[in-house]
């Protein structure tokens, strides 16, 4: 039985602490202007390569269809348990499926439920397109 308390970083199993998983969800529909249709879309490509870099870990990737980032796709976002939601875009469908994993075991040793930015992979840093908090998140603004 899995247990888990939104507000905390890490998740508990049968009373034992365990890192948190971290998902990746990948837009399978993301397609550029002029990309031909008869081919399957970039957005499918960086799914499989991101299942394929992701196999063995403890890393969840989970195929989605459109993040509403179509100007900037291929868009991938990493989600975390009482932990801020990071979306993505302008990722390579050949290349970063690697980069996103490595990306959510780097997001996922975070204790803060923050992704670092020393570490992160380059398409990481240049590619955010936004930091969601969570949704049990209060922060006081004086």
């Amino acid at each position: 039985m899995m247990l888990t308390d939104a507000s905390a970083p890490h998740v508990v199993v049968d009373d034992r602490i365990e890192p948190p998983i971290t998902t990746i969800y990948v837009c399978i529909t993301c397609r550029r202007p002029g990309d031909p249709q008869d081919l399957p879309a970039p957005g499918a490509t960086l799914a499989a390569t991101t299942l394929h870099a992701a196999a063995g870990s403890d890393v969840a990737v989970r195929r989605v269809r459109c993040l509403a980032n179509c100007k900037r796709g291929c868009s991938a976002a990493l989600r975390r348990n009482g932990a801020w939601t990071y979306v993505f875009g302008d990722l390579d469908a050949k290349t970063d499926g690697e980069a996103l994993v490595e990306g959510a075991r780097l997001f996922a040793r975070a204790n803060d439920g923050l992704m670092p930015w020393r570490g992160r992979p380059d398409c990481l840093k240049r590619g955010l397109i936004a930091r969601v908090p969570p949704i049990n998140f209060t922060e006081d603004i004086e």
